[in-house]
């Protein structure tokens, strides 16, 4: 679980994440796609090239899933259920796609956000986004 002090430094970077949230959601899934062109068969019915406005659109909703576990950083898996179900029962989301999404984010960040992005900033979200994936990834088991 997240220390007190590692719950500070997610929250504190999230309000400017959440003023970005479109271009750093479709950063990220552009970054995803193109890093790991494998990731793309999840989403044959979208529209994969850049800035799309598909993309756009579900690269909001991923921010404002993690949005909704900044939010209930105390209890991420009551918040994400829904989507923890949706993507293990309907879209069988192969759970290793969720690692690779929070690696294409960790960079995204770091390249929007240079001095907030401290060392230690990248451990605190690190583990925030592991928790986030292992709460994803809890329908599987």
């Amino acid at each position: 679980s997240l220390t007190k002090s590692e719950r500070a430094i997610i929250m504190s970077i999230w309000d400017k994440i959440s003023m970005q949230s479109e271009i750093i959601g479709t950063e990220t899934l552009e970054r995803l796609f193109s890093s790991f062109p494998q990731t793309k068969t999840y989403f044959p019915h979208f529209d994969l090239h850049p800035g799309s406005s598909q993309l756009r659109t579900h690269g909001s909703k991923v921010v404002a899933a993690i949005g909704d576990a900044v939010k209930n950083i105390d209890n991420i898996a009551s918040a994400l259920i829904k989507l923890s179900e949706l993507h293990a029962y309907i879209l069988r989301v192969d759970p290793v796609n969720f690692k690779l999404l929070s690696h294409c984010l960790l960079v995204t960040l770091a390249a929007h956000f240079p001095a907030e992005f401290t060392a230690e900033t990248h451990a605190s979200w690190d583990k925030f986004l592991s928790i986030l994936s292992s709460v994803l990834t809890e329908k599987y088991r």
